[in-house]
Formats: C-alpha cells, sequence, structure tokens
C-alpha cells in the first residue's frame, strides 16, 4: 500500500480548485464572497480553499450558517462552522428557519414528500437574501463532482431539462436580487473532500441528516457507487458527458420576477418559499404553524 504523502495531497487539491477559479474566472479582485458554510466537509474545503486562494488575488470573504432546525443533529455543524470561521478569521452570519420564517424544519417536515423540498426552499432563500443584504456578489457553495452529477441524474430523470442551465461551476446573474452561485469543488471527487478532512485532522459535521434517506438524490448517490465499485470511471464518464452536454445548452434562460408576497426572484409570480408558506399555515396542515407575516 501506497502511503498517502499529506503535503502532496493538499497540493494536488488546492492546485485543482485553484485552477478551477482561474480558468473560469470566477472570483474577480474586490469582490465579496460568501460561502455557505454548513460545518459539512464540503462547505469547510470551501471556506479553506478560498482563504487560501486570498494568498493570490485580493478579495473578501465572510460566511454565512443557516441553523434548519433538526434536533440532535443540526448543532454540531453550526460548532463546526463558528470554530473553522474563527480559525480562519472569517466573518460568520448565523440566520436559522426560526428566526427567519418563525418555524424549525422538524416542525414542517411531516406535510412534505421529503423533507428535503422545504428544507432545500427556504434554505436557499434565506441564504441569498442575507448574501444579498451583506452586499455579496458571489455565494459559493461546497458542490462537489459526485452533488453535480447526482444533480444532473436527478434532472435528467425527471425530464427537467430547464434545470441544466443551473448546472457548471458559475451560473450567470439573470436578476439583480438573486445572488449567483460559484461552485470552487465542481470537479472534486467527494472522496477526496473527506479525505482532506481526515488527513488534516479538520473539525467537520460528519452525521448524514435523519431526512436525507427519503431523498431521490439518497437513492441515486447509492447507486453511483455501487456502480462506481463495479466500474471505475463511471462518474467521471458522467461528468463527462454532463459537460458535452452543457456546451449545447447555452441557450437556456430563465426570465425572473419578483415574488408579489416578498419580493424575491422568482419565475413565476409567487416564489417557492412564499407557496410553501401558505401550505404550513393552513388549517389543513398538519403542523398548523402560526406564521408572522
Amino acid at each position: 500500500m501506497v502511503k498517502l504523502n499529506k503535503d502532496d495531497f493538499n497540493d494536488k487539491i488546492f492546485t485543482r480548485i485553484n485552477n478551477l477559479i482561474s480558468d473560469y474566472d470566477l472570483i474577480k479582485e474586490g469582490e465579496l464572497i460568501a460561502v455557505a458554510l454548513s460545518g459539512g466537509k464540503d462547505s469547510v474545503l470551501t471556506l479553506h480553499a478560498l482563504k487560501n486562494y486570498q494568498q493570490l488575488l485580493d478579495f473578501d470573504l465572510v460566511a454565512i450558517s443557516v441553523d434548519e432546525g433538526i434536533d440532535g443533529y443540526r448543532q454540531h455543524g453550526i460548532d463546526s462552522a463558528v470554530k473553522n470561521a474563527k480559525d480562519l478569521n472569517v466573518k460568520l452570519v448565523q440566520k436559522s428557519f426560526k428566526d427567519e420564517e418563525g418555524f424549525a424544519l422538524d416542525d414542517i417536515y411531516s406535510d412534505f414528500k421529503s423533507a428535503c423540498i422545504p428544507c432545500g426552499v427556504f434554505r436557499r432563500n434565506i441564504l441569498n437574501k442575507t448574501a444579498y443584504e451583506l452586499g455579496a456578489v458571489k455565494i459559493a457553495t461546497g458542490h462537489n463532482l459526485d452533488d453535480e452529477i447526482q444533480s444532473f441524474l436527478m434532472s435528467f430523470a425527471r425530464g427537467d431539462t430547464i434545470k441544466f442551465s443551473k448546472f457548471g461551476p458559475e451560473l450567470d446573474v439573470i436578476h439583480p436580487k438573486l445572488v449567483p452561485r460559484i461552485k470552487p469543488l465542481w470537479n472534486t471527487p467527494e472522496k477526496e473532500v473527506g479525505m482532506w478532512a481526515v488527513i488534516n485532522d479538520i473539525d467537520i459535521h460528519l452525521d448524514e441528516c435523519p431526512y436525507s434517506h427519503l431523498s431521490l438524490r439518497a437513492k441515486i448517490k447509492e447507486f453511483l457507487n455501487v456502480s462506481e465499485d463495479q466500474y471505475p470511471g463511471v462518474k467521471q464518464n458522467v461528468m463527462d458527458s454532463f459537460k458535452k452536454i452543457l456546451a449545447f445548452e447555452n441557450d437556456i434562460s430563465t426570465s425572473l420576477n419578483e415574488c408579489e408576497e416578498c419580493g424575491e426572484p422568482t419565475s413565476s409570480n409567487i416564489c417557492k418559499a412564499c407557496e410553501l408558506k401558505r401550505e404550513i399555515i393552513s388549517p389543513n396542515c398538519k403542523a398548523h404553524i402560526e406564521y408572522k407575516q
């Protein structure tokens, strides 16, 4: 067995990330970049990588954590986010579903087919509003190579080709109030992210979300991992095919309005977050939360 050299491995990881940022011009001088920091391995590596990249480019960093309200799970992630932000001297802004929306995910998840539906909608909404208020021009997320091909296959399976425009290492500005995402780990395999955290003894949140096993993503993730074990290279082949499709999908665009209720960007008259809030405060809802308008 070949012994893993820590310095060589770190150099490999950060060189790949630095090259991606440079090749796609993900960050420009003087920009304020907000890192979506959950405390998990992917978001923590993203924070460390961008802090490292400040040695090559002059830009500012801020981190945002969102407590969804999952009892017995989320607190360790918040603790990890706080510690890593403090260690790197990066300002951390903490938000929560409870403070921003008036309910925790644990209060409402049973009214949905999957807890991932309201969780994703409200988390993205809070991240975007917070980043916009802070003056950030981009939100850096921890989406790695595995996440990207999982999302691609989910959209492919659903026939949702409009979602293809949301893939790639950088999303274009399509509305002044919608802060675009960048994905510095876009071509970094999840396995290597985990290896980085372990060999560097990084404080990260390792637990799986208790609701994640109910999602389509979890099933596709398992399928890809089993396939990769049996046929090494499957994930990279999917990614290569995905890149070819992206090259032909540049004309896909989405026209956005502003939500009639909250003013956030949306492709409809009412944004998804406000739609879900209507369901949650409905008398027919199991949780029946008294939402404060």
